[in-house]
């Protein structure tokens, strides 16, 4: 595929190459202005590639951008909800700009109410809708042409911690009771490890690592020792030569007052950890044991970690544009 995208001098998507099989979630994560948010919107057909190929349902988003439309459920960061309808009228234009209309429309939207779980705010106006409702309510709207592809653009950024969990649940319910496939892009390493069957890293627009969960997490090592430590890097750096020769230990990084040892067994490991900190002078104000996360594989890749800003995303596309 190659898909590229360029604003002005600015690469925002960098050749990037995959593929999602049907009946999968597939989750595309990565930091803001990681390139996610332009990549979704390429395939979606809102903004076009100015490099590579791309096709969605077996149509091509550029040649034959009609028929990838008819075929897809998009629910972008922010709700395109017009506040002073209410949610049934929103849903019955939605339907007729799809051309559904009689009975046929009111069937389909009793099913998506109920299946999201908009219950007897359909006829409120959507301006006196929680974030969460809102959320609901467009989600519904993706799914009333029953598509076969669903696209969904950061779903929980900026809802509660319930709200986030009802929305998990109803995206495990979209993939295992209809069939659907999902292409969720998010910046919640949590969120990816939990519904994703397969998960792309996307790190300043190029895809740098591709995976289950498991088999990337796999790829970090079995066990992570983590400690803080008041020093400089430059000091944590010297531990490594003295670290990486230890039984067991797969890899040592430094980052920002942070040294992190992958070990195959982290608990026989700790005791000497420790001891090499101390024989370097060096005191660990924290020091933790734990199985590999998601951030911790994007922090092997990258050399960073996921810095998460709640309620942040990346622009939608314009000259300039950071993706």
């Amino acid at each position: 595929m190659g898909l590229s995208r360029r604003f002005g001098d600015n690469l925002a998507v960098e050749s990037v190459d995959l593929r999602v099989a049907p009946g999968e979630i597939y989750g595309f994560l990565g930091p803001n202005g990681a390139g996610k948010s332009t990549t979704v919107r390429m395939l979606c057909t809102l903004l076009k590639p100015t490099g590579g190929s791309a096709t969605v349902a077996g149509f091509d988003v550029q040649t034959q951008s009609d028929e990838v439309r008819l075929r897809i459920g998009v629910a972008l960061q922010e709700a395109s909800l017009d506040e002073k309808q209410t949610g049934q009228e929103v849903l019955e234009l939605q339907g007729r700009m799809y051309g559904i209309s009689g009975p046929v429309l009111k069937k389909r939207i009793a099913e998506v109410v109920e299946f999201v779980d908009i219950g007897d705010a359909m006829n409120d106006f959507v301006g006196t809708y929680s974030g969460g409702m809102k959320r609901r309510v467009d989600l519904a709207t993706a799914l009333l042409h029953e598509p076969e592809v669903l696209f969904l653009d950061e779903p929980t950024t900026g809802l509660d911690p319930a709200s986030r969990a009802k929305v998990w649940e109803e995206v495990n319910r979209l993939n295992t009771e209809l069939g659907i496939t999902i292409f969720l892009t998010t910046q919640y390493l949590e969120e990816a490890d939990v519904l994703a069957d397969r998960v792309g890293i996307i790190d300043a627009g190029n895809l740098v690592a591709e995976g289950t969960p498991e088999d990337l997490k796999r790829q970090v090592g079995a066990d992570l020792i983590i400690a803080r430590v008041d020093a400089e890097d430059a000091r944590l750096n010297e531990l490594n030569a003295s670290l990486s020769k230890l039984d067991l230990v797969s890899e040592v990084s430094v980052h920002e007052g942070e040294i992190t040892v992958a070990a195959s067994d982290g608990a026989a490991v700790v005791n000497d950890f420790v001891v090499a900190l101390n024989g370097a002078g060096l005191r660990a104000e924290s020091l933790t044991l734990r199985t590999p996360t998601l951030d911790d594989v994007f922090l092997a890749i990258t050399g960073q970690r996921m810095a998460v800003a709640a309620g942040d995303g990346e622009p939608s596309d314009g000259e300039g544009a950071a993706a």
